[in-house]
């Protein structure tokens, strides 16, 4: 009947400004919204529900008000408040040119129910690195045996406690995943990848490797918008065959993110007040890679040390078993007692090989709570700096480019106007101004869309900066305990070397 209705009054401005305000993307009207606006009208509960009755969302699907009836429900309110008694009659009887409006209340209550239930998109904000590690756990683990009939090559098992999946990937998958993530992300944190092969020897160099593809895969998995990409799903979970081939045929034409994403057109309103807290937070991200890579320098040496102190007495270990078992015979006998000797050798070679199994496994285990948090913590610094400079040679780049032909049609078309041109001539240059307007606008939009995902990328660095503490009490702690536990065990070699000068000064050394 409405429909009809239409014809007979025009629709005023306030409806269809009210439908704006109170509709999603001029989506129906949620029940939630409605029932707010209803409140706003100064009405009694009856007359309410015969509105509610009429044209409310009971009528409707999914608990919703579509444009028609909510214009109608505005008429009936009006109608209401001039004293009418309300029924569907009113709209056959009506003959003004223009439907009444309603006085309403402050709609502030209203969009603020709008607000909560149709949220605009904000920015991500980094809580704490606690919440980073709840997304996802990874580990790589190298395969032993190595693949190919001619050519060979590693495969790596990689596990995501997320997808609950265990596929095997080479390095080249990884090298395509990211590029694709590169060119689908290239405002966020994507770190590089370990080098493909640098001189050392082999298994050291798969087990740096290995390591350094697990801080990779971590810190993209746990990123806050990439973890929920498509692209990483795949990776993680497809168990086909030429994965990097299929990755990139299949994720080459994915628009970026800028592309994509709901804040492209609204980023400029999430950026930071003051533009040079950008600035500043990227020179002393730039400080911390060289404190923070001194720091991972420094903890990995005292790792090797460790390592090559463990090698270092578990030879002298090896060398004293070796004089234990020795049977130089009577006559060569030159120290009195020397099988007990050789016992003494015995049980300080067994003391040693403990000392040195403690400083493997102490530096192993430091490797792995240190060094390798350090090495995360290095890595996103890194990805940090390398986005900037990203950004700096390429959104720099375009905009001058952009620039500089916006003002070469400028030049050309006032120099045309000058020398009298044909309108036409004119016109092709405008078109061009205009085409060409229309691309730095998209620059402009892109370049404040790529500071605000600096700004948050900033963000998230410093969450994992967050752990420096817990990664330097660890250091402290592990020390402290290693320390102590090679005391006592020091001490234990030492009763044995007692016994050994013992006899020596017993007066049972060198034979005359």
């Amino acid at each position: 009947m409405f429909a009809r209705c239409l014809a007979i009054a025009a629709i005023p401005v306030s409806y269809r400004d009210l439908y704006s305000k109170c509709s999603n993307n001029d989506e129906p009207i949620h029940i939630d919204v409605y029932k707010s606006l209803l409140s706003q009208c100064n009405l009694d509960n009856t007359q309410l529900k015969i509105i509610w009755d009429l044209v409310g969302p009971q009528r409707q699907t999914q608990n919703a008000v579509n444009r028609t009836n909510f214009y109608k429900t505005l008429a009936l309110i009006a109608w209401a408040q001039q004293g009418k008694q309300i029924s569907e009659k009113l709209f056959d009887s009506f003959t003004g040119d223009e439907y009444p409006t309603p006085k309403l209340a402050d709609l502030t209550p209203v969009l603020k129910v709008k607000e909560n239930m149709f949220i605009e998109p904000r920015p991500l904000t980094i809580e704490n690195y606690q919440k980073l590690i709840e997304i996802d756990l990874i580990v790589v683990q190298l395969v032993p045996e190595k693949k190919g009939l001619f050519l060979k090559y590693s495969e790596y098992l990689v596990a995501s406690k997320r997808f609950g999946s265990k596929v095997t990937r080479r390095y080249n998958d990884f090298v395509a995943l990211h590029e694709v993530l590169l060119n689908r992300f290239p405002y966020r944190l994507v770190p590089s990848l370990p080098p493909k092969k640098i001189i050392m020897n082999d298994s050291q160099f798969l087990l740096e490797r290995t390591r350094g593809l697990q801080r990779w895969l971590t810190l993209v998995c746990r990123h806050p918008i990439i973890c929920h990409d498509s692209i990483l799903a795949f990776f993680l979970t497809d168990e086909g065959s030429d994965v990097q081939n299929r990755i990139r045929n299949t994720f080459r034409k994915v628009p970026d993110e800028f592309m994509t994403s709901d804040l492209s057109a609204t980023a400029k309103e999430w950026l930071p007040a003051d533009n040079g807290q950008i600035a500043v937070s990227r020179e002393n991200i730039r400080s911390l890679v060289n404190i923070v890579g001194r720091l991972k320098q420094n903890a990995e040496s005292l790792v090797t040390q460790s390592q090559e102190s463990a090698i270092n007495i578990e030879d002298i270990s090896t060398q004293l078993k070796n004089m234990s078992v020795m049977n130089v015979g009577s006559s060569q006998n030159f120290i009195e007692n020397w099988s007990n000797v050789q016992r003494c050798f015995d049980g300080m070679s067994k003391d040693l090989h403990g000392i040195s199994q403690t400083c493997q496994t102490r530096a192993d285990f430091e490797q792995r709570t240190v060094c390798e948090k350090l090495g995360v913590l290095y890595d996103i610094l890194v990805a940090h700096m390398e986005l900037c400079e990203r950004l700096e040679r390429g959104l720099a780049h375009d905009h001058q480019v952009a620039l500089s032909k916006l003002l070469t049609l400028k030049k050309k078309k006032l120099q045309g106007a000058i020398r009298g041109i044909d309108s036409e001539s004119v016109e092709k240059l405008e078109s061009k101004m205009l085409a060409q307007e229309n691309i730095i606008s998209s620059i402009d939009l892109r370049t404040d869309f790529s500071l605000y995902c600096v700004h948050m990328e900033t963000q998230l660095v410093f969450a994992y900066l967050g752990t420096m503490p817990s990664i330097l009490a660890s250091f402290v702690d592990l020390k402290t305990k290693t320390h102590f536990e090679l005391l006592d065990l020091w001490r234990n070699l030492q009763s044995q070397y007692s016994i050994l000068e013992g006899n020596k000064s017993n007066g049972k050394g060198y034979k005359k």
